[in-house]
């Protein structure tokens, strides 16, 4: 049994998240590019990247549109249906150029997790450009990729950050 109570985990994985998310934008600053956002789930991460990157074009990625009324994304930049289909089909428009790309698809299923995870893994790294960030809920094996450790103050293992040799 777990000494953290559900409510705790989701605290702290949402601190991380903030966390991660801070330190992505002040490393990409004055880096141009796309950025793609992987689950829109209610928008409330949509909201903050578009927020804090007003200059990018934010891609993102769902199988439906959940989000609410005032986190709507840009509806010729939000690709509805299965990632694994959606994704790749812009793969010729994104390659090597997105800055940032946060997946945030993880769920409380293990062996769904590790098909979410090895998706991301093989599917994102192409999109990315050299020092490209990808931030993920759960632990993804990227090649040509160094892990970065959490932001101070993050718990180990809430978030995860990577970023593309250049």
């Amino acid at each position: 049994m777990s000494t953290l109570s559900r409510l705790e985990k989701t605290l702290f994985r949402l601190q991380a998240q903030h966390a991660c998310l801070a330190h992505a934008f002040a490393a990409i600053a004055n880096r141009p590019g796309p950025v793609v956002e992987l689950g829109l789930g209610l928008g409330r991460t949509f909201d903050h990247l578009r927020r804090h990157l007003p200059d990018h074009e934010i891609h993102v990625f769902d199988r439906v549109n959940g989000a609410y009324e005032d986190c709507q994304p840009d509806p010729a930049l939000l690709h509805l249906g299965e990632i694994e289909e959606t994704l790749p089909a812009l793969a010729g428009r994104l390659a090597g150029r997105v800055v940032l790309a946060n997946s945030d698809l993880g769920s409380h299923d293990r062996d769904g997790n590790r098909q979410v995870a090895g998706m991301s893994a093989r599917l994102l790294p192409p999109l990315m450009a050299p020092g490209g960030l990808i931030l993920s809920d759960l632990p993804l094996a990227l090649e040509g990729f160094e892990a970065l450790p959490p932001p101070e103050g993050v718990r180990e293992g809430c978030y995860y950050l990577y970023r593309r040799s250049a």
